[in-house]
């Protein structure tokens, strides 16, 4: 029973370091919807703080790259949630590098919220 504890727990970190990989390749999630003269841009983000979260908009195509320690110490039995973000999403809309910015992001209760204005943009700094 010993060796085939040991493998079953063994098989079950391997998944488990597998669907984290597949959730870091996947996530996050993102919601965008056109309102007035902005694009309201949804990230759901839960685990990470605010100031690991890096935004940056070039032409149409906002990266979002986030990293995150493993807070728990002791022996993981299983961990999915990701460590790490390098997302890049192509926008519905161009925004002008040559211009004063003017998008803001808020970072609250794990759900970042970007408002891009449709005429204007660059980089993004997270309150």
């Amino acid at each position: 029973m010993g060796l085939g504890h040991y493998m079953a727990k063994e098989v079950m970190r391997e998944i488990g370091n597998k669907s984290r990989e597949f959730y870091e390749f996947i996530l996050p999630p993102v919601d965008m919807v056109l309102l007035n003269d902005n694009l309201i841009v949804t990230i759901d983000m839960p685990g990470f703080d605010k100031k690991d979260i890096k935004l940056r908009l070039h032409g149409n195509i906002l990266s979002i790259n986030a990293n995150r320690e493993d807070g728990e110490d002791g022996t993981a039995i299983w961990r999915q949630r990701p460590r790490a973000v390098d997302k890049k999403i192509r926008l519905p809309i161009q925004v002008k590098e040559d211009e004063d910015p003017g998008a803001s992001a808020k970072y609250r209760d794990g759900v970042l919220t970007l408002t891009i204005p449709t005429k204007t943009g660059k980089s993004i700094t997270v309150e």
